[in-house]
């Protein structure tokens, strides 16, 4: 683990790190969750060293006195939701180890959370997203092949950048990934998406190595891979490029994604396979996105709306 020690005392760092590895090969959890693991506990752990205690001894009061400083401050309930699960994977592991017989998370309560239906484009707005880079550029003609692909399978932007050319089949048209938890999925590529990733990966991926070597399907200008920042930066300027106003991310594609399919008469199963949800009712949130679409179309063009 990078770091892991700063600014911790040695008992915490080590017992962090002893943590973060032993979820790693337990559940072979993404480096991005480890590292939200990471600082909500180098948090929690940085808190009670000010107060005299550590990670390992801290009572339910302790960890009730934290939260409610984090929530006096403004944290957002999912935050104080996550760091709450955070809390209780520590305990359950130091519990699991015979480091404490009792685990002080068990009486906290998690807040009560309002799920948000996920936000997506419309057709017209994911057409006009698609059609803005320069596809007489180099980095357009990459550009509009991440944004075609990512509308095209719904991969997670992580998957997106992390993926690597082994992870394409161009004959049988296919993509593997391996998502969250190991969970390895066979998605689809569309033929207009497959026919930008072609043009790219024989034409311009080499230009952009220029004989250096990357497993990365997508690559920066110095032979890099892509990052999910610069990626982030990249759909956001041509949202604004195409007078796209409302909040938009990678993600945004991948709501777009499903959205579209579920409209469009897509099995829920199906869907849920193709996104590498463990769990369906995570995928039906889905089908309250195309009844409110239903809705609004109804108030908007009926008559008596």
């Amino acid at each position: 683990m990078d770091n892991i020690q700063r600014c911790l005392s040695p008992a915490d760092g080590s017992l962090l790190e002893h943590f973060l590895d032993a979820l790693w090969m337990e559940q072979g959890l993404r480096d991005n969750t480890l590292a939200a693991y990471r600082a909500d506990l180098q948090g929690l752990a940085r808190w009670l060293d000010s107060r005299g205690h550590d990670l390992a001894s801290a009572q339910r009061d302790d960890l009730l006195a934290y939260l409610s400083q984090r929530v006096q401050q403004g944290i957002h309930a999912r935050s104080t939701a996550r760091l709450l699960a955070s809390m209780r994977r520590l305990y359950q592991y130091l519990c699991r180890e015979g480091r404490r017989g009792d685990d002080p998370t068990l009486q906290i309560e998690a807040p009560k959370l309002g799920r948000s239906l996920p936000y997506a484009l419309t057709e017209d707005e994911v057409e006009a997203l698609l059609a803005s880079p320069d596809v007489n550029l180099d980095l357009g003609r990459r550009d509009r092949a991440m944004l075609e692909l990512l509308y095209a399978t719904g991969l997670r932007v992580s998957e997106l950048v992390t993926l690597t050319v082994t992870q394409l089949n161009v004959q049988q048209e296919v993509l593997r990934v391996t998502g969250k938890g190991g969970k390895e999925r066979l998605i689809p590529i569309g033929e207009e998406a497959l026919d930008c990733i072609e043009a790219y990966l024989s034409d311009v991926r080499p230009r952009m190595l220029r004989g250096r070597v990357s497993a990365a399907v997508f690559v920066t200008q110095r032979g890099q891979a892509m990052t999910r920042q610069a990626f982030w930066y990249l759909i956001k300027r041509y949202a604004r490029q195409v007078e796209i106003a409302k909040p938009i991310s990678p993600h945004t594609l991948r709501h777009s994604f499903a959205t579209h399919l579920l409209n469009h008469g897509a099995d829920l199963r199906a869907l849920q396979m193709l996104l590498g949800h463990n769990d369906l009712s995570t995928t039906q949130i889905y089908t309250h996105v195309a009844r409110e679409r239903l809705k609004d179309l109804h108030a908007r063009h009926h008559p008596r709306g």
